[in-house]
């Protein structure tokens, strides 16, 4: 029985040990895909935010859509390299959140809805007339991890802490 108790403890402490330095590189790899495949689509896409500037939540809403558009691509795409490589992830990861969170109320939130059963008929992917804030609402869980614990050993951040010292 000890032999078992021993074991397990050393696999744990070995998990614990790897966990720390690639647990978080799935999280941060495959939201630097997904927003930055978005920031490069809006690059070489044309600008729709007219059409939903009016759901933007303030002070959003009162931006001109050419400079909300401009920052919307580029904190994706330079978002998308800072995750990737671990560089000012918490800093990037936040950023992202709220990009997400006036995503969802620009575009992703139903227009209307009376009941939360009603309401939760938007978590889907496509919009059938209840809105569609699952992917964004996954996208939000995934970075909060980010925001908290940061990059992980596996990054940018991790190495110039261990340079300053830290």
């Amino acid at each position: 029985m000890n032999a078992l108790l021993d074991l397990r403890e050393r696999v744990i402490a070995m998990l614990d040990a790897s966990g720390d330095w690639i647990a978080l590189l799935p999280i941060r790899l495959l939201m630097a895909w997904e927003f930055g495949r978005a920031g490069l689509m809006k690059h070489n896409g044309n600008n729709w935010f007219a059409n939903v500037q009016d759901n933007f939540p303030f002070p959003f809403n009162v931006v001109p859509v050419e400079i909300s558009w401009f920052l919307a691509t580029w904190l994706e795409i330079l978002g998308a390299i800072g995750l990737a490589i671990g560089l000012f992830t918490r800093f990037w990861a936040f950023s992202l959140v709220v990009l997400t969170v006036v995503a969802v109320a620009g575009v992703h939130w139903p227009e209307q809805w009376n009941s939360l059963a009603e309401l939760w008929m938007g978590y889907t992917v496509t919009d059938k007339g209840f809105g569609n804030f699952r992917i964004p609402l996954l996208f939000l869980v995934m970075l909060l991890p980010l925001i908290f614990k940061g990059a992980g050993k596996l990054s940018v951040d991790h190495l110039l802490l261990k340079r300053l010292g830290r």
